[in-house]
Formats: C-alpha cells, structure tokens, sequence
C-alpha cells in the first residue's frame, strides 16, 4: 500500500476522530484484500497482517507477533462480535492507544465525520499510556463542550452516571455520540476538583480559520486563530493571509492554542505558507526510511511572527510551531506543547470495519522527537486555572489585551516589528 504524506494523520485527531472528525481529503481509506473469505477468523488475521507490514515498532512492543498471531488463529470465532473482541485484546498488548480497531459502526461514524462536519460535544480525547484515563486533548471553540467549560487536560471520569474506569475511547465515544438536541453530563477531575458539565450534542460545522486586524504603534498586526489542520485549513489559511497582507499588516500573531491537530499535509502546506526555505518535518518508519518534507521558496510573507501555543497543541500543531521554531521563523509564546510525535494511517477492512495504524514518527527540522516531551516554547507564559477558565467562559476575550498569553507575544511581536523597521535603508532623495 502506498501511502503520500497526503494520507497521513496524526495522533491526536486519530483518537479523536469518532467525535471531532477530519476531512476526508487526507485519509487514506482502502478496501483489504480478502485471504481466504469472510470468516470472522480472516478478519482478524487480515489485522494482524497489517501491523505486521506497517506497525512502526518491529519489536512490536516487545512482543513475539507472530507467536500471537498463532494464538489467536487457534480459537475458534462463531460470530464477528468474537473476532473484534479478539482484535481489541490482541492491539491491546501494543501498549498504543493510537493502533486501534473500528467495527463498521465507528467506522463509518468516522467516515460521516470526515465530511467536514459532526455530531457531538466537539472535544478530541486521548487515553492516557500510564494512566489510561481519558484525557480532553482539547475543546473545539463554539462547540457545547467549549461553551460549557471544558478544557483541555481535564480527565473525563464519568460520562452521565457511568463511570470511565477502565473504558478506552471507542467505548467514551459510543456514549458521548447521540442525537442533536439531546443531553449529556460530563464529569470531569480537573486538578484535585471534580466538576460536572451539562450541554446538548450539535453539529458542529468546523471553519478552522479566523482572522481579524490589530492596530499597534508600528502598524497593523494580522491575528490568525487556526482551530484545526482540516483539509480546508490550507486554503482558509492562505485566503487569510493573502487579505491581510493586500491590508499591509506589519507582523502576525498565529494562535495554535488548544489547536489538536489533524491531517499531516495540511501542517507541510501551511509551513510553507510561513517559511520561504529550511525543512519543516520528517516521518521515520520502522525500517529508518525518512521523508522530508522542506519548504519550496514560496512563502506568502516575511513579516515578524509570533505563535502563541499551550498544552492543547498537539500533533500538526507541533509540526508546524516546532518548523518555524527550529527555522528561527517565528517566536513561541505560551505553555509547553502536549507531545504527539506519532502518525497514523487509516484503512477499511474487507468486512467493513477500520484500523487505525501507528506508521511512524515524526521529528522536527533539527531532529527533535517531541513525543511526550512537547516543545517548549521560546517565552514560556503559563496561564493559572482562573485564566485559562475565565477566558474559556467569555471567548471573546481570547486574542485581546484581556488574553495573558496575546498580550505577551504582541508585546513581542512589537519588539520585533521596531528592530525590523530599524534594519531597513531609509530612502534618501537625490541632491
């Protein structure tokens, strides 16, 4: 199977993919090749082949995989509910909640959500390696569960009454999905308190782009909020930055704030966008083969950049901040990243059900492996539990001198725009 840096996804979005969604664009989706027929014992062999092809450890965590694809070939399966039980345990011993098994309801969920488009509370969740809790990566702004207070790195305890005690995300997200207009509760530990939410499920239509301009003493500022890497973020993004410099805007404030990721070519395309030379990433398989991607001396502006990011900026986020960062492109302002250097691919199975597949790595220009390590930003400006709360219940304050984080990378930006201008020659007029 081949597979381009177009049918790449990270990992934040894969565990998340049943209740944010992503667009269909960068999803590699192929039909399996049956072995020997439609028996639930084929379906779980034809798992086992794929991570035995693709899975990006070859020590497999450790373990002897063939040995257990002999074991469970040697149990007998009656019904397909058998063979998927069988298939969640067998990915389990992986140790990677990324690698996980769809039957044909997610699936297909996850296929209705790649429209560009969901039904749910619009947050992305993990499970945690060591923990196995379920931990909100981040909330989708505009969504029940933004309005509501969630935030990122709040622990789901209880979703209505029952409790999330041993429960991995495919089982949290068959509870959380439901009809628009109906009611959940969320319990949620956040630190030592424990707190309820209630909200409605919606659709939720994703525009990943927002923009507005910032008048400063050294001239316009160009604030861009990117939500999502969706398969419209690249032309969104580079639709707002072509406006805002036909407006002349002076420097840029880009926000990946609690920005979860998405699909790895979009995160390359805006790379570019920002950065006229230098690598942006590479992705390295189990065999060592690397692919870099570098950017292609057509960035849309130079202008000064700051990028504000926290622990809700995960995977294409990181790629993109950990570039311009690594290139001296841009100046990180906020919290340290949350730490997804993993990238997954995405197939149908010949029964109708999926897999997800942690294929490779992903490390920054200088060969930083920012898995569980995040990237630090250059100015670290931690917000406390009052800010980060009080800007979630009034949203409008987020990009404004009210936003701790804004007003310090604009603080910086301004230094920044000053020193550039001092650089230019000044024009002089002819004696």
């Amino acid at each position: 199977m081949v597979i381009t840096k177009r049918g790449f996804i990270l990992g934040a979005t894969v565990v998340g993919l049943s209740i944010v969604g992503v667009t269909g664009a960068g999803i590699y989706l192929s039909k399996g090749q049956a072995f020997l027929g439609d028996s639930p014992k084929e379906t779980v062999d034809e798992v086992w082949q794929i991570i035995d092809r693709q899975y990006v450890d070859g020590t497999f965590n450790q373990l002897d995989w063939k040995a257990i694809r002999k074991e469970y070939l040697n149990r007998s399966y009656t019904t397909k509910e058998e063979a998927y039980k069988a298939i969640r345990e067998m990915l389990k011993k992986l140790d990677d909640p990324y690698t996980r098994f769809m039957d044909p309801e997610e699936f297909k969920n996850m296929q209705i959500d790649t429209s560009g488009a969901l039904t749910g509370v619009g947050i992305q969740l993990s499970q945690d390696e060591k923990t196995k809790k379920l931990v909100v990566i981040a909330p989708i702004e505009d969504t029940p569960a933004f309005k509501a207070g969630i935030l990122a790195k709040d622990i789901i305890v209880k979703i209505n009454d029952k409790s999330t005690e041993g429960m991995n995300v495919n089982d949290a997200v068959k509870l959380i999905r439901g009809q628009e207009g109906t009611e959940i509760q969320l319990t949620v530990l956040r630190g030592k308190e424990e707190l309820e939410f209630k909200m409605k499920r919606a659709r939720i239509e994703i525009h990943p782009v927002r923009t507005k301009e910032q008048p400063s003493p050294q001239g316009e500022v160009g604030y861009i909020r990117l939500n999502q890497f969706s398969a419209n973020a690249t032309d969104e993004m580079r639709s707002a930055i072509e406006k805002l410099e036909e407006k002349k805007v002076a420097g840029y404030i880009l926000d990946l704030r609690s920005n979860p990721g998405g699909l790895l070519y979009a995160s390359i395309e805006i790379a570019r966008m920002w950065l006229e030379d230098g690598g942006i990433v590479s992705t390295v398989n189990r065999q060592g083969e690397s692919d870099r991607q570098s950017a292609n001396h057509k960035a849309l502006t130079n202008k000064p950049l700051v990028i504000l990011v926290d622990g809700g900026s995960a995977s294409a986020s990181e790629i993109l901040s950990g570039a311009l960062q690594d290139n001296k492109r841009a100046t990180l302002v906020g919290a340290k990243t949350f730490g997804k250097g993993l990238v997954q691919s995405v197939r149908g199975l010949r029964d109708g059900s999926g897999l997800a597949v942690t294929i490779a790595k992903y490390y920054t220009p200088n060969g930083r492996d920012i898995n569980h390590a995040g990237i630090i930003p250059d100015v670290v400006l931690e917000l406390s539990d009052e800010q980060r709360q009080g800007l979630s219940r009034d949203r409008t304050k987020i990009g404004t001198p009210d936003d701790p984080q804004y007003a310090k990378g604009m603080e910086i930006l301004l230094q920044q725009m000053t020193a550039q201008k001092a650089q230019k020659p000044q024009s002089t007029q002819p004696n």
